[in-house]
């Protein structure tokens, strides 16, 4: 139980790698607070499953982080909950192509929205608890954020933003709050099977130096390791990708 009472906040943290970085975090003793926005189902098993094991490590908020003004009330009520934050992983985002020549503003809004904007709302409602802790942000972006996704022009930008976001956050925040990313490769292929077809998945694999995709848990385990073992690292972004990088 090495993070006993830390109080670890994870957005979108229903389903796939969020879900994955909350048993983890909790299984190592952190009481954390569970955002959503729409899975609700998902949430409340996982909150019953982590509950049974540990009462009162729970709390679910849901909620839209397209809306700014609930940023603060998430960072508010998680304060409220459990009188402490040590860790915000920004892990909520929109994934789909934005084909040139059929980009949305509403796409724009959602992709910029959940990657850049509500991530730095995030960390400017809670730098004050972050720092009170000595605590620290953990960002999940992706190793296309330096490399761009064809077809996904959008998404690329905003992750690079997240990018960005992550490098200066790391030096406004500093000394007392640490600030990384967590940069994953092929990990959970989108629900969308039409997205990346059969043949794209084997491309992909094949780029990848250990001959497989990862699995959730190898994302969780990064940010495990960010949030409670890596008290002299800040400003830098860890790409958990197999080695398919190399090729980008």
């Amino acid at each position: 139980m090495v993070m006993s009472e830390q109080v670890v906040l994870i957005t979108g943290a229903a389903r796939r790698v969020g879900a994955a970085i909350a048993r983890r975090l909790h299984a190592a003793g952190a009481r954390v607070v569970l955002h959503y926005r729409s899975a609700q189902n998902d949430a409340e098993q996982l909150a019953y499953g982590l509950e049974s094991i540990r009462a009162g490590s729970v709390h679910l908020v849901q909620g839209d982080l397209l809306d700014t003004g609930f940023c603060e009330q998430l960072i508010a009520r998680s304060l409220a909950h459990f009188g402490r934050l040590d860790a915000l992983v920004n892990n909520a985002s929109s994934f789909y192509a934005t084909p040139i020549g059929s980009v949305s503003l509403a796409q724009w809004e959602d992709l910029m929205g959940t990657n850049v904007r509500a991530p730095l709302f995030l960390a400017q409602a809670a730098a004050s608890a972050l720092r009170a802790q000595q605590g620290c942000i953990v960002n999940i972006t992706d190793i296309h954020a330096g490399q761009p996704l064809r077809g996904h022009s959008v998404y690329t930008l905003a992750k690079a933003g997240m990018a960005g976001l992550t490098r200066s956050l790391a030096m406004e925040l500093a000394p007392w709050v640490r600030v990384n990313a967590v940069a994953p490769g092929a990990i959970l292929w989108p629900d969308d099977e039409a997205a990346f077809g059969q043949t794209e998945r084997g491309r992909i694999v094949d780029q990848t130096l250990l001959g497989r995709a990862g699995e959730p848990e190898d994302i969780a385990r990064t940010v495990a390791f960010l949030v409670n073992e890596a008290p002299y690292i800040t400003g830098q972004i860890i790409a958990v990708d197999g080695g398919r990088s190399i090729y980008l």
